[in-house]
């Protein structure tokens, strides 16, 4: 479903990813776990060409993502191009850039309605369907404002959802959430897993990793430090940074 090819992005001088090498399967539930700065966010977000790289190639279900090959030559898609592309890629975010103005279920709608064009009422029935499936079956007409931040993220992975994406990004969704919330978007994600959803995850939530994952890569500095099954890496890791940084998380 993912593919990426000696991935390099800088940020001016500051090189942010060092030539990132791997490959999510179908289904996969894929977990980027390492220190802040690493780069796991970055290269979440190069997946769906929110940000540029700067060498290499990515490919989610084969495609080339944000540029179009002809001979050697690349050529960077036009924002329309990228759009049609990002149709497929739902991204849950730390903070959840939920519309204020918007109920929940006018913000699971929007997408859809402006996106694929889909009919208001399609769109509203499909929104109460996804807002039952994440527990919030009761909230759909409350704004951002009136639902706690665990609720929130669960109206955003509803929101995600709607676009019927072939891959989930998910940038480390449980951090901004006090600890007593965390278990109910997890829950939420971990049905997504069962369900068959390809999901590539940035987290510091090791448990979820070790019980939901079916591969782990830690990174650090930009580049992939070690990469294997969640439960081998995180109980028995064999590279010294991963023994160091686990040290401290687990």
């Amino acid at each position: 479903m993912v593919r990426a090819e000696a991935v390099h992005k800088a940020f001016g001088h500051n090189l942010v990813l060092k030539g990132i090498d791997l490959e999510v399967q179908p289904r996969e539930v894929f977990c980027l776990v390492g220190p802040s700065g690493s780069g796991k966010s970055t290269f979440l977000r190069c997946i769906n060409h929110l940000e540029k790289i700067n060498a290499g190639r990515l490919y989610v279900d084969g495609r080339l993502v944000g540029y179009r090959q002809r001979g050697d030559k690349i050529y960077e898609l036009k924002e329309r191009e990228v759009a049609e592309q990002r149709k497929d890629i739902g991204m849950v975010f730390q903070r959840f850039n939920l519309f204020p103005h918007m109920t929940a279920v006018e913000n699971v709608m929007e997408a859809p309605v402006q996106v694929r064009g889909t009919s208001k009422a399609e769109a509203r029935e499909r929104a109460m369907q996804l807002l039952d499936r994440v527990g919030l079956s009761d909230k759909t007409k409350q704004y951002p404002s009136q639902l706690s931040g665990g609720q929130q993220q669960r109206v955003a992975i509803a929101r995600a959802l709607a676009m019927d994406p072939k891959l989930m990004l998910f940038d480390e969704p449980t951090s901004a959430l006090d600890p007593e919330l965390v278990g109910e978007v997890l829950d939420v994600m971990r049905d997504l897993a069962e369900s068959g959803m390809t999901m590539i995850v940035v987290t510091h939530e090791m448990g979820f990793a070790k019980q939901v994952g079916d591969s782990l890569v830690f990174m650090d500095d930009g580049v992939v430090v070690e990469s294997g099954h969640p439960r081998d890496v995180l109980t028995n890791p064999q590279h010294e940074r991963t023994k160091s940084f686990l040290s401290k998380v687990l």
